[in-house]
């Protein structure tokens, strides 16, 4: 049984809102069926800097398939982490 949505209250003062919602919920007021997933495509994810070491060897060959992207080489390492991290995911889901 839905719980009927209730109307949503115009306040003269900042002080007389304030009362109100001291006392009351906001979930009270919006129906969650109609609830949408929001998506904020342009906004860039926050970057944390880390040390990492690599064998020279496997940065060696980074640099070189960067150079061959025209790619900076973090840049590709970033992809190549976010591929397995995909793959593993996928791997942990079918398994």
């Amino acid at each position: 049984m839905k719980a009927q949505q209730k109307t949503r209250s115009t306040f003269k003062t900042e002080d007389e809102e304030r009362k109100f919602w001291a006392t009351h919920s906001p979930l009270d007021f919006f129906d969650v069926s109609k609830v949408k997933r929001a998506s904020f495509p342009n906004l860039k994810p926050s970057l944390k800097a880390i040390s990492i070491r690599l064998p020279k060897d496997m940065l060696d060959e980074i640099k070189i398939l960067a150079n061959k992207r025209d790619v900076p080489y973090q840049s590709l390492a970033k992809i190549y982490l976010a591929w397995g991290i995909r793959a593993e995911r996928t791997a942990l889901k079918t398994s």
